[in-house]
């Protein structure tokens, strides 16, 4: 079993210098891919003269995290790909947990490392932490992270877990999986398509688990800060994407109305908070997944393996109204 680690990169030469090093120190038994989105930073020249052990892969255009991947990974033909954002330290042996599950266990065909803050080393990060789930109206959240409430790594999840969702700053796919599944959605363009994949392979039937024992540091909004609009704008539509694309039958309507109303009271409370920019984001998402709806309609599966979808019915409820804030106070 080989194994690739794979990463895009668009105008992030100063990221490749920085953090690629740690990349090929720890990650002996890989091949080493970086994978550009038609940068015009010069990140190709800086690996052909400072990394020549690395596999370039040249993508003629940015077509986002999902496109971007999909166009890359078929150069790749490694038994397990790792897709790995370009702000992302490893550390040594990172990759001897994952493995060990995939050669174990057959059925887990996605794997996610702890990921922790790379500015605060001792603290959970945003995109992943401990693993991801999904409420009743598809949002999602972490164990070690809420929202924007991180948890202090404090051994609290040292146990290989299974999960929903598996991040997409640090993605462990067997490659034979991510082909049938046929890949990333590119209607996604970027955020919370790994979410949309990782319901898809599980409605294949496999599993997705977190591996404690891998650890890496995420810096996290390298390409779009949090507080940036458009990661407003795809969050809420890709999270209604996601819905209309998964959701059984029975489920589809009420959900999406319930999803609906929670999106307006979001766009309220920005609004109030003088976050006109983010109220109108909000407002231009639910517009393009209704000029959609059709196209991502048709991507719905022939069968539903999966009966449940979500371990507890509001996250927003929890956190907003009870102030529920580390992962292990929440009610099940």
């Amino acid at each position: 079993m080989n194994i690739a680690v794979v990463i895009l990169n668009w105008n992030g030469k100063d990221l490749l210098k920085k953090f690629l090093p740690s990349v090929i120190t720890n990650s002996k038994e890989a091949q080493v891919y970086v994978a550009d989105n038609n940068s015009t930073d010069q990140s190709v020249e800086l690996l052909k003269s400072s990394f020549p052990q690395v596999q370039i892969i040249q993508n003629k255009s940015n077509n986002g995290y999902a496109g971007g991947y999909n166009q890359a990974l078929k150069s790749v033909s490694e038994d397990i790909i790792i897709l790995l954002n370009s702000d992302v330290e490893v550390t040594r042996n990172w990759l001897v947990p994952i493995m060990e599950i995939f050669q174990k266990e057959a059925d887990v065909a996605a794997i996610q490392p702890k990921i922790l803050d790379y500015k605060k080393k001792d603290h959970f990060e945003y995109a992943g932490a401990a693993g991801g789930y999904l409420d009743q109206f598809g949002y999602p959240y972490c164990r070690g992270r809420i929202f924007q409430k991180m948890e202090e790594d404090i051994g609290q999840y040292d146990n290989n877990h299974e999960i929903f969702w598996a991040s997409g700053a640090c993605f462990a796919i067997r490659n034979s999986v991510y082909q049938e599944a046929g890949g990333l959605d590119e209607d996604f363009f970027a955020h919370q398509e790994e979410i949309d994949l990782c319901w898809r392979i599980q409605n294949m039937g496999y599993h997705i688990k977190y591996a404690a024992d891998s650890i890496v540091y995420h810096v996290g909004g390298a390409t779009l800060s949090s507080m940036d609009p458009k990661k407003t704008y795809y969050n809420f539509r890709n999270g209604l994407f996601l819905l209309l694309k998964n959701l059984r039958s029975r489920d589809l309507l009420p959900i999406l109305f319930g999803r609906m109303i929670l999106d307006g009271v979001a766009a309220i409370k920005f609004l109030s908070e003088g976050k006109v920019d983010h109220f109108t984001a909000i407002l231009k998402a639910h517009g393009s997944f209704y000029s959609s709806f059709n196209k991502i309609r048709k991507k719905r599966p022939d069968h539903f393996k999966i009966e449940r979808y979500y371990e507890l019915r509001s996250i927003v409820y929890q956190h907003f109204i009870l102030k529920k804030a580390r992962y292990n106070e929440l009610e099940k």
